[in-house]
């Protein structure tokens, strides 16, 4: 374990901040507080040549903080508008990260409607860009809370992004742009990279053990080769989470207090 006290929620975001790594020049963005500083890290330590943006029109040279900004001055550095987003988009040159509702095993996201979708017990924002998003760009999914509501055991209640069920996918269609980069939960982090696709458990949360995680998935589990534990974060990445967040907005989605070395049965608690 790391000497450095750090928070779930900064585990997360330096975890977050891998999906990015050696994506080269492609539009990152990240939907939420920690995913978006999760990819505000990469720009900043291991990937500076990933394309941010004001959330607005404009590219930024370097990741602007979350929350009121005081005297904070952006640096800007180009003009992305609606229409050159979508090129970045239709040609495979993004990759966001979401936190859809309902994730399966094949990969398939849900962020419309719980339930019967004639007669659902809840509806949210519909399916918004992400069918257009997951087909044509790669995705990492930002799931807080790793229950079997939210991986589940059969096929999500509607499907609004593409995963890798072979029954959704018609002949000729092309396959070759979408792709699922990093799933991080509030209890390890991991991929479909297995094989055909496959869930696969790339590493644990400190305190975290495989039967947790798998006790807590809808579907079956597979255990990377190398699984260990999730990396703590150094004190260069504390700083700069702290400089892009300094309202500790990250508080706000998970408990803020220091993580520590716990055992699978205080997790459970």
């Amino acid at each position: 374990m790391s000497s450095v006290n750090f928070s779930l929620a900064e585990l997360m975001i330096v975890a977050a901040s891998e999906a990015w790594r050696g994506n080269g020049e492609v539009l990152a963005s990240g939907l939420g507080i920690i995913p978006r500083l999760g990819a505000s890290l990469a720009k900043l330590t291991h990937s500076p040549e990933l394309l941010m943006t004001d959330s607005e029109t404009l590219i930024v040279e370097e990741p602007i903080p979350v929350g009121p900004r005081g005297d904070y001055v952006p640096k800007y550095s180009g003009f992305l508008p609606f229409e050159r987003v979508f090129d970045a988009v239709w040609h495979g040159r993004r990759h966001a990260m979401v936190g859809p509702t309902q994730v399966d095993r094949w990969a398939q996201s849900n962020l419309s409607v719980v339930g019967d979708y004639a007669k659902p017990k809840v509806a949210m924002l519909g399916v918004r860009g992400l069918p257009g998003n997951s087909i044509n760009h790669r995705n990492s999914f930002f799931m807080p809370n790793h229950t079997t509501r939210a991986f589940v055991s059969g096929e999500v209640d509607m499907v609004s992004g593409v995963g890798f069920n072979p029954e959704r996918w018609a002949p000729g269609m092309r396959r070759d742009l979408m792709s699922i980069g990093l799933v991080i939960t509030d209890l390890c982090v991991m991929d479909f990279n297995g094989p055909d696709n496959a869930a696969r458990v790339l590493s644990l949360h400190p305190g975290v053990d495989f039967e947790l995680v798998q006790e807590r998935t809808g579907f079956p589990l597979l255990k990377a080769d190398n699984m260990g534990v999730t990396a703590a974060p150094t004190a260069e990445q504390l700083a700069i989470i702290q400089r892009m967040d300094p309202h500790n907005l990250r508080a706000r989605q998970l408990k803020g207090n220091p993580m520590g070395i716990r055992t699978a049965e205080e997790v459970r608690g």
